[in-house]
């Protein structure tokens, strides 16, 4: 019975015309090299290659093998190689990156597709760093790059919220947006307790710049918890509001431990994008993790 090694063999000598050079390609000794080709030859009954001063050059029977198998062989080949991506991609580790802000809301989703992933934290640009060298496999950014080695794709899009704990009471609130004044709005946000997840609030001035175009908020935090998924927690327990992604309020709102306070179309919005650097065997997983990202942010 033939042996598909054989072929594979073949194929190797026959392109790079050495039997060294195919040794290396096949990750074979030489000396296992030349038994196959000599095994191949007693079964088709004919010599493939003559020897030269540097290599081999192969027979008329060898190019006439070579035409009769070579697209055969790259059909199984191709199949064989699908096969081994599948399951490369299924079982290995792969390496993901995002603001540890949206770990709960984006990261955790990923938990059931994959059974090995290593997690890490940072904002855009240093995501984007790491992508970019190779350092991580992928990355979930809020800001586009645009760069000939990387892949980067729309997955979805949030939007900032006014949030507040379950023993507000916001009914002045609520009338003064109905009436659109302004200025008893902020009024309003000014006098209540803020949690913020940093002590430089830039996502508070964003949407203080946004809704009543002012630089620079009134309103000073109260309390500070590094992490919004946190914080939100704990603002479910206590009595004040925040300024959240939609995101990251979703569950706590359906749960009804915490109310939605204000949302509106001025509010500030972010895209949100999967990156990746350029690599066909990332191809799946990109596509995989893709579709459950656009899931969860749908």
């Amino acid at each position: 019975m033939v042996n598909l090694e054989w072929y594979r063999t073949f194929k190797s000598v026959y392109k790079n015309g050495n039997f060294s050079l195919a040794a290396k390609e096949l990750f074979i000794s030489q000396p296992a090299v030349s038994q196959q080709i000599g095994m191949l030859e007693a079964h088709v009954g004919y010599k493939l290659f003559n020897r030269k001063s540097k290599g081999v050059e192969p027979t008329q029977y060898a190019k006439l093998l070579n035409n009769l198998i070579i697209e055969a062989l790259e059909r199984l080949e191709n199949v064989e190689n699908g096969f081994r991506a599948k399951a490369f991609n299924a079982n290995r580790l792969i390496s993901v990156g995002l603001s540890k802000h949206f770990m709960i809301s984006m990261g955790s989703v990923l938990l059931s597709k994959f059974d090995f992933i290593d997690f890490s934290f940072h904002e855009n640009d240093q995501l984007f760093e790491l992508v970019n060298s190779k350092k991580l496999d992928f990355a979930i950014v809020t800001k586009q790059y645009d760069t000939f080695d990387t892949v980067q794709k729309k997955v979805g899009e949030i939007r900032q919220v006014i949030v507040g704990s379950n023993t507000i009471n916001e009914s002045e609130l609520k009338a003064t947006i109905k009436n659109k004044d302004n200025d008893a709005t902020e009024n309003w946000l000014n006098d209540q307790k803020w949690f913020s997840h940093d002590a430089g609030i830039p996502h508070i001035k964003l949407f203080w710049l946004h809704v009543f175009n002012k630089k620079r908020p009134s309103m000073v935090p109260n309390y500070i918890i590094p992490s919004e998924n946190e914080m939100i927690e704990i603002l479910s327990r206590n009595l004040g509001v925040a300024v959240v992604w939609d995101i990251n309020a979703k569950k706590f709102i359906g749960g009804k431990k915490i109310k939605l306070l204000w949302n509106s179309k001025e509010m500030p919005s972010s895209e949100v994008f999967l990156l990746s650097a350029k690599n066909e065997n990332l191809n799946t997983i990109f596509e995989k993790i893709e579709l459950e990202l656009k899931s969860a942010l749908g």
